[in-house]
């Protein structure tokens, strides 16, 4: 399982931006059509929604990898 870091004091990161930091896509605007089309995955459940917050603990999963939402 791959991991995504929090910035120090944030409690949340958007699905889109998680996708962005672990080099899932290059843009924002690619993530959006990948998670509209229901490619996305949050905790087991097909997400549609781009701004979906992320806790630590939560975990995507993108073209078969999961990434897991951790502190640093």
């Amino acid at each position: 399982m791959e991991k995504v870091t929090l910035r120090e004091g944030d409690d949340f990161i958007r699905l889109g931006q998680a996708m962005k930091k672990a080099g899932c896509v290059g843009s924002g605007v690619d993530a959006k059509f990948l998670i509209q089309d229901g490619q996305v995955r949050v905790n087991g459940e097909t997400e549609t929604r781009r701004g979906r917050k992320l806790v630590e603990g939560d975990v995507f999963t993108f073209e078969n990898t999961d990434y897991q939402v951790v502190r640093e």
